[in-house]
């Protein structure tokens, strides 16, 4: 099944429904049909391989995942904050593309030699009706599931893979958790992730499939994003955790009246902040969600009841599930394993793996990397509680050993977070002669605060033993952090040899 069986079913269920872009000007269900069309044929005529698109989200990033997908070809959606030798690299590896630029973008395209539009002319030339005739290349019809993204790997731990993610991958995911034509017709989503981001192409996909307007927010800000969910009358809206931060710390009028559901992941979510805005939007529900490049987006969810249970409830292990993310989608098996790939029960701390119809984890040139089971190592640590909830530890590279003792840095950050001093945090080991390694965190201070190291010992210690508190504190400005809020945590002493005081 393949992507452009979900727009044509969009096209003919409310062809007339605006689905992408702002309330005026935005395209119908029905225009990003034809313009699919009309978008494959110009990959026909130029004989493209791949539509390479290197710009910022907005209305022609899903003309082009459906043009794309039209012609039988992948979308490649590229970071366009890289440096040139970074994108040189990446765009070498498609050298029969068409490309899409952005500003500034087409020198990119011209150096590597690949034939680009600019963004307004791809758009302009969308636009012309070029038919609806079969495009799909005769290598795409021969290959029963072709590739219909492939999105690289931001490289916060080893150099950018290629991550293969198919159509019956994607349509996996969108039938897994979207009901067809539930959404009302006045329902609009607010996106402020990049398009080289999995959650960029899940939105565009499942919003159209459910017939939600989606609109994006290119440049982030807390009160352009305040304005635009007033101004658009904006329902549902998807933050990563540094963005709520902003939001909810910013002097901004924070009233949203029409926002009726939040949606958050990408980053870990310090338990303080959630629940700050839980009680800042009262009549807001929250979704937490968990997932991957590689799984095509979210694989666990804690919906806004189990978000509700957790703040109002006395009981220890209903409060805890707030800094869960929640219990596997329907369409999701889900495992922690041990060091040997043996099943764990609730509570023991191992390997996530995930296995499913929605589930890729296979990258270009490297093949799939699943087990003979078909179960993907996420490479996160976590555990299950007894009631199927989700804890995750975070990535098992990032896990301290000290002498015989593993040691997650996000149970530490999480009580560092809750100080009211703290605007971020991030810890990490360093190696140490008697120890094997010995715990230091940096912190990020909040405006007008003092942050006095020895009293955040003491406080960490109160919280966690001894041997989890860290041995020393360093004070940044900010700390290093993609576009998505995922913290580069390779860049952490980088930061500290430049920013230390």
């Amino acid at each position: 099944m393949r992507l452009t069986l979900l727009l044509d079913m969009a096209a003919d269920g409310f062809g007339d429904r605006v689905l992408a872009g702002r309330r005026s000007g935005g395209i119908t269900a029905a225009e990003l049909a034809r313009r699919s069309y009309s978008g494959a044929a110009l990959l026909r005529e130029h004989a493209a391989d791949a539509l390479v698109y290197l710009d910022v989200n907005g209305p022609a990033f899903p003309v082009a995942l459906f043009a794309a997908a039209r012609a039988g070809v992948p979308l490649v959606p590229l970071n366009y904050r890289l440096g040139q030798r970074q994108l040189d690299a990446l765009l070498a590896k498609h050298p029969k593309a068409l490309g899409i630029a952005g500003p500034g973008a087409l020198a990119h395209f011209e150096r590597a030699g690949i034939d680009a539009l600019t963004t307004a002319q791809w758009l302009e030339q969308t636009r012309a009706d070029r038919g609806d005739e079969d495009v799909t290349s005769a290598g795409a019809a021969e290959e029963e599931n072709p590739v219909a993204v492939i999105i690289y790997t931001s490289g916060t731990t080893s150099e950018p893979k290629g991550v293969l993610l198919r159509h019956e991958n994607l349509v996996s995911y969108v039938l897994g958790s979207v009901e067809f034509a539930s959404a009302g017709e006045t329902e609009a989503a607010l996106v402020s992730v990049p398009p080289y981001h999995i959650a960029a192409v899940a939105n565009v996909i499942t919003n159209l499939y459910a017939g939600r307007r989606t609109l994006v927010l290119e440049a982030f800000t807390p009160g352009e994003w305040l304005r635009t969910v007033r101004e658009e009358g904006v329902t549902s809206a998807m933050v990563v955790p540094t963005m709520l931060a902003r939001i909810i710390d910013s002097d901004e009028d924070r009233a949203v009246p029409s926002l009726r559901s939040l949606s958050y992941g990408g980053a870990p979510m310090p338990a303080a902040l959630i629940e700050r805005a839980l009680r800042e939007w009262t009549g807001v529900d929250f979704v937490n969600a968990y997932g991957l490049t590689e799984t095509s987006s979210t694989v666990a969810l804690l919906g806004p009841e189990d978000h509700r249970a957790a703040i109002d409830s006395s009981e220890p292990a209903v409060r805890a599930r707030l800094s869960s993310v929640g219990q596997p989608l329907p369409g999701i098996e889900l495992e922690i394993r041990g060091p040997d790939g043996e099943a764990l029960g609730p509570g023991q701390v191992g390997r996530i793996c995930v296995r499913g119809g929605q589930v890729s984890a296979e990258y270009a040139g490297l093949g799939p990397a699943v087990d003979a089971q078909g179960f993907f190592d996420t490479r996160d640590d976590g555990y299950l509680d007894a009631d199927g909830y989700l804890f995750v530890n975070g990535r098992a590279d990032d896990t301290i050993i000290r002498g015989a003792e593993n040691i997650a840095p996000a149970e530490i950050e999480d009580v560092l977070l809750r100080h009211p001093a703290v605007l971020d945090a991030v810890v990490f080991g360093v190696p140490d002669p008697e120890w094997g390694q010995r715990i230091e965190a940096a912190v990020v201070p909040r405006p007008h605060a003092q942050v006095d190291p020895a009293e955040l010992r003491e406080y960490t210690m109160r919280a966690l033993r001894s041997s989890k508190t860290p041995d020393r504190f360093w004070l940044l400005d900010e700390l290093p952090r993609t576009e998505t809020g995922k913290l580069l945590r390779r860049m952490v002493p980088d930061a500290i040899a430049k920013d230390d005081r």
